[in-house]
């Protein structure tokens, strides 16, 4: 990885994108780990971030927030964010669109989209994003589902755009693409 390298990794649950992601990174510091997710009280997240937290170097520093664009831009040293799809989830939550028509979902998630990949795409320091690949099984049932897979194929995209490199997490193998 050059020094000003962004990469996107990705993959499907539990496949070892985190850990490949914190690998790129182990021997910086300080870095900030960005855990985007939910900003509400929920227990399960709460226990995700502290067994991240646990297996990282103790000078790297946490920030748990939706608002990536402002953490990638203030953060001092090589950013880790992890994952755009709780990102997305914690977007939609805090503007309560699950059930807004599909056109409004679209673009409240793409406005901050815009701030997050020009906050990429300017960093002069090392950027790793993770995200879950998703779309690649069955059609989701509910329309949440479908709206949530299809929003992040797109959040991806453009993240991927504005990145360097894109590896491909599967069963703990990576695969540059």
């Amino acid at each position: 990885m050059a020094d000003a390298a962004k990469v996107l990794v990705t993959g499907g649950v539990r496949s070892g994108k985190s850990r490949h992601a914190e690998r790129l990174l182990s021997e910086l510091e300080p870095v900030t780990y960005v855990a985007a997710g939910p900003t509400f009280d929920d227990p399960d997240w709460q226990a995700r971030v502290a067994a991240h937290r646990d297996r990282r170097p103790p000078a790297w520093t946490t920030v748990e927030t939706v608002d990536l664009e402002s953490a990638v831009r203030s953060a001092i040293g090589p950013v880790l964010v992890d994952c755009l799809g709780t990102w997305l989830a914690g977007v939609i939550d805090e503007e309560r669109l699950w059930d807004a028509p599909a056109g409004d979902v679209d673009d409240a998630v793409l406005s901050r989209l815009a701030g997050v990949v020009a906050a990429i795409g300017d960093a002069t320091q090392r950027v790793v994003v993770v995200t879950n690949e998703v779309g690649l099984g069955v059609v989701p049932e509910h329309r949440s589902g479908r709206l949530f897979r299809d929003l992040l194929g797109t959040v991806n995209q453009r993240v991927a755009e504005a990145c360097d490199e894109v590896h491909l997490v599967v069963a703990g193998r990576v695969l540059v693409l």
